[in-house]
């Protein structure tokens, strides 16, 4: 998901409180002309196009373990990917709004028996997971932008990330039509893996640097 939901698939405050963050914005799934919109606050979240690059990156998180955790639903794009790979035990995804999950729902009534969906914050979330408890986490949340630029939050929330996975595992964003590192990651990694694919968006696509390119992958191992 992305819009002024995110910092860069592509666009970049102290922190709010749980309360705050989930006060529900108005949220629609729009299809017009062959096109695949969800919308949230008038944003556009995320869209059907990312299909590829979403695919490319949930296969690269199954391949460094089989217990993975997902933050944002979106379309689901990811989440069924990851859910299906045969290496896959056990795919949990953490969603703030109810009408994300309920308009997935509608379109996928019948879910893996690996995936399970859970309502919550993830800046309260991930304080309560366990220690070394996951493989992989992929992180793709609809966020307000004075978030994602709050340093302190990410400084504390990365170290909660860093302690859930286990040695080996690996922390996957959204990807980045941009090549540079995430300053909200980077510093808390070691060791990166980026992969550049090609993408093609919709000409109505708002939040890409432009509507064809490079998209980038950033894979980041704990150690």
């Amino acid at each position: 998901m992305t819009g002024s939901l995110h910092p860069g698939k592509d666009s970049a405050g102290g922190e709010r409180t749980a309360e705050e963050r989930a006060k529900t914005p108005e949220i629609e799934l729009i299809e017009t002309d062959g096109e695949v919109t969800l919308s949230i606050g008038g944003e556009q979240a995320m869209q059907a196009w990312e299909r590829d690059l979403m695919w490319a990156s949930a296969d690269l998180l199954c391949q460094h373990g089989k217990d993975f955790y997902e933050v944002g639903l979106g379309l689901g794009l990811s989440a069924l990917r990851i859910a299906a790979n045969p290496a896959t035990r056990s795919h949990t995804v953490l969603e703030l709004f109810d009408e994300v999950e309920e308009l997935f729902r509608d379109r996928h009534p019948e879910l893996p028996p690996t995936l399970s969906i859970e309502r919550g914050d993830f800046f309260q979330r991930i304080r309560e997971l366990p220690s070394e408890s996951i493989d992989g986490m992929f992180f793709d949340p609809a966020l307000d932008m004075e978030i994602w630029k709050d340093a302190d939050l990410w400084s504390a929330s990365m170290t909660e990330v860093v302690r859930v996975l286990r040695p080996g595992g690996v922390f996957i964003p959204f990807f980045s039509t941009r090549p540079e590192l995430r300053w909200q990651y980077v510093d808390h990694f070691r060791r990166v893996h980026v992969e550049r694919h090609t993408y093609q968006a919709y000409d109505t696509t708002e939040y890409a640097y432009g509507t064809t390119g490079n998209a980038y992958i950033q894979c980041f191992f704990k150690d």
